[in-house]
């Protein structure tokens, strides 16, 4: 037995393998450092860590069936909060949510609540264990808008109270951003993604899949002509950001989105694919969150020296902790308190470099974080050939526009209730990024929870 004040370590590839393949980085745990780390866990009576998560899963519950090697209880367990339980525990900022309120935590290192997740739905689908569909349909229709975390996690939930659901898909695959936008080396899209959204389907859910709304068919169609009782919005924030400087229309400069989704989807991961992506020497990615470190991390996979842009300092980084030590252990170069001003092109109008300004912190800015402030006279010019802008997403206003009725706030994010995704419009729901702007998959997943409960209310009402 190890030291119970710290967590079983979890074993990973190699910094310098790792940076050349897309094989997931993380390894998990095994049975036996499962049941060890389980044992950690004090079982509170008032477990803080199911308050801290946004899905409710009955944290203490399932790690005690851990503890009792009952791996399918655990499975059980969590499957009656969760429909992506696989998912969660790779890519869920656990560390700011139930880690985060984990008693062990207070004196030692908290349980390592999403890496046994991770074990127990891995456990799961290698042993052909799935969650249980309602005993029977209802009756009443629902349509669900993207089939990312949020309009998953809402059609497994009505699923199982007997809901007889449809999902409609803009792209050819689903998963929304776990499958265009997560690269392969954070969550495997074979193995993992594809089997979670076989197990929504196992419970009686349908999936569309090139089906656009608000082109294809409009919200207010799918009511009146499809036959739907209610609508749930989960489409997402597809729509990148860019800084509006000199230069940024050039051959060589991507959006996060764009990049990450010709990796994914395209499969440039993969030798035997010949994807229209390019494979620079040298490229530049400006942001600090996560998606920032998938598509720095994913560019040095395929060759390129990287240098992460940020204008604050490494403080103020928005990405997980984890992501940055990974990015910084596989060679990722953190250029801090740094801010492009103009992307350089030659007479081709392809990128050959930036020019950047040094930055300094001054005082807190509405967001609480010290606000950044140019250096006169600072700036410097560094080459690159290609730059990716991962500066954030907002909703696409397709939806939006297409909908009478739906009322959006200024960022073009549809307006909802947190409690039950109630919108303006009766029987229309939404919830995730479609609402919030860019999060992460657990808020988004704990939207379409509410979003599913909302409905319910609404069409049991309704036929009351």
């Amino acid at each position: 037995m190890g030291d119970i004040m710290k967590k079983v370590p979890v074993r990973e590839q190699e910094p310098k393998v790792r940076a050349t393949n897309f094989d997931e980085v993380c390894l998990g745990y095994n049975e036996e450092e499962a049941v060890e780390e389980a044992k950690r866990c004090l079982n509170c009576k008032n477990a803080k860590c199911i308050q801290g998560c946004p899905v409710n899963i009955h944290i203490n519950e399932f790690i005690a069936k851990v503890k009792e090697n009952d791996f399918a209880g655990a499975y059980e367990v969590i499957s009656q909060s969760s429909a992506l339980p696989a998912v969660c525990g790779r890519v869920c900022p656990q560390e700011t949510q139930c880690e985060g309120r984990c008693i062990r935590g207070i004196k030692g290192e908290a349980v390592s609540i999403g890496k046994l997740e991770r074990f127990v739905a891995d456990w799961a689908r290698e042993n052909g264990i799935k969650p249980t569909p309602a005993a029977e349909k209802n009756g009443h229709r629902v349509a669900i808008v993207g089939s990312g975390p949020a309009g998953l996690t809402c059609a497994g939930d009505l699923a199982r109270l007997g809901y007889d659901v449809t999902i409609f898909e803009a792209l050819h695959k689903a998963g929304g951003v776990l499958s265009y936008g997560i690269p392969e080396f954070r969550l495997p899209k074979d193995a993992v993604v594809a089997k979670e959204v076989e197990n929504v389907k196992g419970l009686g859910v349908k999936i569309e899949t090139d089906v656009i709304i608000g082109r294809t068919l409009s919200v207010d169609e799918l009511l009146t002509k499809e036959g739907f009782e209610a609508v749930f919005i989960g489409s997402g924030a597809g729509l990148p950001m860019f800084m509006g400087i000199p230069g940024e229309n050039a051959n060589g400069v991507f959006s996060a989105n764009e990049y990450l989704t010709r990796n994914n989807l395209m499969k440039a991961f993969r030798d035997d694919y010949d994807t229209p992506i390019y494979k620079a020497k040298k490229v530049v990615v400006v942001g600090g969150g996560n998606v920032a470190m998938d598509a720095a991390r994913t560019a040095l996979r395929l060759g390129a020296e990287v240098h992460l842009v940020y204008r604050r300092s490494e403080a103020e980084l928005p990405a997980r902790a984890e992501e940055v030590h990974h990015a910084k252990e596989e060679g990722i170069i953190f250029d801090l308190l740094t801010n492009p001003v103009e992307i350089l092109t030659d007479e081709n109008e392809n990128v050959r470099g930036i020019r950047c300004v040094r930055m300094e912190l001054g005082e807190p800015d509405a967001s609480g974080r010290r606000r950044p402030v140019a250096i006169e006279g600072s700036e410097f010019e560094t080459e690159c050939d290609a730059v990716i802008m991962s500066l954030g997403t907002s909703p696409n206003p397709l939806i939006s526009s297409t909908t009478v009725g739906l009322d959006i706030n200024r960022r073009k994010c549809i307006i909802a209730s947190e409690e039950d995704g109630k919108t303006s419009k009766e029987g229309v729901y939404a919830g995730g990024d479609a609402v919030t702007g860019a999060a992460t998959v657990i808020l988004a997943m704990g939207a379409g929870k509410a979003g599913a409960k909302g409905i319910d209310e609404f069409i049991k009402s309704k036929n009351a």
